[in-house]
């Protein structure tokens, strides 16, 4: 394995031909980190350090932009650059807004575009990150100099930038299925000084080469907990990931602990924000037509309902009904309930009624509304719980579960298997 620099360090490579005055990415990266720890998602300490050192525009150094509004198709985007200065003051608020960057079209080689293509249809197939949601995880991993960390799904690498300026990036390894995220991320961390493992291949196997693992993270959502990963999990270590129905409506994240005599105990608790579902996953939403539908309330279904879903602060409620009840969507838009079933077109709009109770309108074949009233009934029955167990059966079934007296709510994720390690490492 050849010599490089530590990540005690970081020496970003200078971008050439920058004119002055310009956008200042420092000032920028400042306010980004102060709105952070205003929000609540970060605070004093290694992450909130490695994010004010870390040059976002040496690391993502191009960007798409959107060029379209909402709904409306199709997409077109344009691809800034940092380097081009007519762009930079554009792109420097992409870079620290706190959203995702977005920075492959159709799985297109990253290096070596041109600044200013436009696309147009398709999807973004690779990105980084919203920020509020990679500080929370990231200052929960608890990353400390010398851990061996995997950083699953490299992205823009902004996880595994930090993960490297905080542990050191001998000790880093970062895996993606896509070559040229690898192959961009290699170069944009050479620009930083930093020379993580970079692995193109099945990140829900790991690396066994490097394995065992002190933290363990994924930049996509689950179905279930690889079986790998809790294998290559150290004693003492963490991992942490969000499980998915394919639905972004109510995340939830898992924290999985392995004690030094090889014990492993997980949590499940609901989350502000969390990853998209990952490859070979679906990802469901509420299309256009759906919502024009459902604000029309064509065909619907008028009642009267004296029964109350929980409070939306419920959070835990409504995890539970996203497993139990999979293929739902809300709409975070609407300023009432206002949930649908993308798969079969069925959809609940309710809000409370003059003098009492809930007005419900609804269309079927699914019963929306006694899927949330039977629901609440058993998460009521359980306890009310926030948070819920995560079990490890020696059959290989993980199971979440909540338990009050005789009643217990508790589901089956689908079964956990990884296929043995494939792809290539670099360093």
């Amino acid at each position: 394995m050849p010599e490089h620099p530590s990540a005690g360090g970081l020496t970003a490579a200078v971008p050439r031909q920058l004119p002055e005055p310009g956008p200042d990415p420092t000032a920028a990266r400042a306010e980004m980190v102060a709105r952070l720890e205003d929000e609540g998602a970060l605070h004093p300490g290694p992450v909130r350090d490695a994010l004010l050192r870390i040059p976002r525009e040496i690391l993502m150094p191009q960007g798409y932009a959107r060029r379209t509004e909402l709904d409306e198709l199709p997409v077109q985007w344009q691809l800034l650059d940092w380097t081009v200065a007519a762009a930079r003051a554009e792109y420097l608020e992409v870079l620290h807004c706190g959203e995702s960057v977005l920075i492959q079209h159709d799985g297109e080689p990253i290096l070596g575009r041109h600044a200013g293509v436009r696309r147009s249809g398709g999807t973004m197939t690779s990105m980084s990150s919203g920020m509020f949601m990679t500080a929370v995880v990231m200052e929960q991993l608890g990353l400390r100099p010398g851990l061996r960390v995997a950083d699953v799904g490299t992205g823009a690498a902004v996880t595994c930038a930090i993960a490297s300026h905080i542990c050191g990036d001998r000790t880093v390894v970062s895996l993606d299925r896509d070559p040229y995220v690898t192959e961009a991320a290699r170069h944009h961390l050479a620009a930083l000084g930093l020379h993580p493992t970079l692995v193109t291949g099945d990140g829900e196997a790991l690396w066994p080469a490097l394995a065992p693992f002190d933290r363990i993270s994924a930049s996509y959502s689950l179905a279930c907990v690889p079986e790998a990963w809790l294998e290559q999990l150290a004693p003492g270590g963490r991992a942490l990931l969000h499980l998915t129905t394919g639905s972004p409506s109510w995340p939830g994240l898992a924290v999985i602990s392995k004690d030094p005599a090889g014990q492993i105990t997980g949590k499940f608790r609901p989350v502000r924000y969390g990853h998209r579902a990952g490859h070979g996953q679906d990802w469901i939403f509420l299309k256009k037509p759906l919502r024009d539908r459902i604000a029309a309330r064509e065909g619907a279904t008028l009642t009267h309902s004296r029964q109350t879903p929980p409070a939306d602060t419920e959070r835990g409620f409504w995890l539970a009904l996203n497993f139990l009840n999979p293929g739902l969507v809300r709409d975070g838009s609407a300023d009432h309930l206002v949930i649908g079933a993308p798969a079969c077109g069925s959809w609940v709009a309710a809000h409370p009624a003059d003098g009492g109770g809930w007005a419900v309108a609804s269309v079927g074949p699914r019963d929306i509304w006694e899927e949330i009233q039977h629901t609440a009934a058993l998460w009521q029955a359980a306890g009310s719980p926030g948070t819920y167990e995560l079990r490890f059966g020696s059959d290989g079934q993980q199971r979440l579960h909540a338990a009050c007296g005789r009643h217990t709510l508790a589901w089956t994720l689908p079964s956990a298997s990884a296929p043995a390690a494939t792809g290539k490492a670099d360093r």
